[in-house]
């Protein structure tokens, strides 16, 4: 059997010229990051879709559906779902998540399978992670200050696309797909973790805070 020139070059010290692979590898830690958010997104994502489906079917029917996570005036997935902000692009939000997040997974598959992506592709998986958090941070503000009422399931959401925007922005940094001062980089990789705890103890006290009056009568 033959093999073409594509498929072996050769050196003329007689070794066989070594190449670099293209691309860039994902490392182990971030891939399983991505790999669990992806699948806790997309169930988030598929139980929100199913409910809705409920909700919708009930009111035909002239029945009342309530969610399982509707516990209490606060904690109202039924309220979320059917408030005009649960369908701002004309389709129910949870769509989105069921497109996304299984991208997401595959990311990871390919990377568990030895895949390197190229610098186009990371860049396209960080600006989807940007409007992910861009648009979680909207409905997190109508959540509180508008609808009143807290989804378990959205903030599982959002809390795994916060999780993948940040790790894709620090791998990123990491591979110098995104270029920032040497200083910057290094303080970031040092201190990868201060970031994502900040944002979620933020979101943790906005809610504590919007419903005060009501977590202390738990107590």
């Amino acid at each position: 059997m033959t093999t073409s020139a594509l498929d072996d070059e050769t050196r003329t010290d007689g070794g066989s010229e070594q190449h670099e692979p293209e691309g860039i590898a994902a490392g182990r830690a971030y891939t399983w990051l991505l790999l669990i958010c992806g699948a806790l997104g997309l169930v988030a994502s598929f139980v929100i879709t199913d409910d809705k489906f409920k909700l919708l079917q009930a009111k035909v029917e002239g029945k009342t559906y309530t969610p399982a996570c509707s516990l209490n005036p606060i904690i109202s997935c039924g309220n979320v779902m059917q408030s005009p902000q649960a369908h701002v692009f004309g389709f129910q939000n949870p769509i989105i998540g069921l497109v996304a997040f299984p991208v997401v997974i595959a990311v990871a598959m390919g990377a568990f399978a030895g895949a390197r992506y190229k610098t186009w592709y990371w860049l396209g998986l960080q600006a989807g992670g940007l409007f992910g958090v861009v648009f979680c941070s909207w409905l997190q503000y109508q959540t509180l200050y508008n609808i009143g009422s807290l989804c378990l399931w959205c903030s599982l959401a959002w809390v795994v696309t916060i999780a993948v925007f940040w790790y894709t922005l620090v791998h990123n940094i990491k591979h110098r797909v995104i270029k920032i001062p040497a200083g910057a980089r290094a303080l970031v990789l040092e201190f990868h973790w201060v970031v994502p705890v900040l944002w979620y103890g933020i979101i943790a006290t906005l809610i504590l805070a919007r419903w005060w009056s009501y977590w202390k009568t738990l107590v």
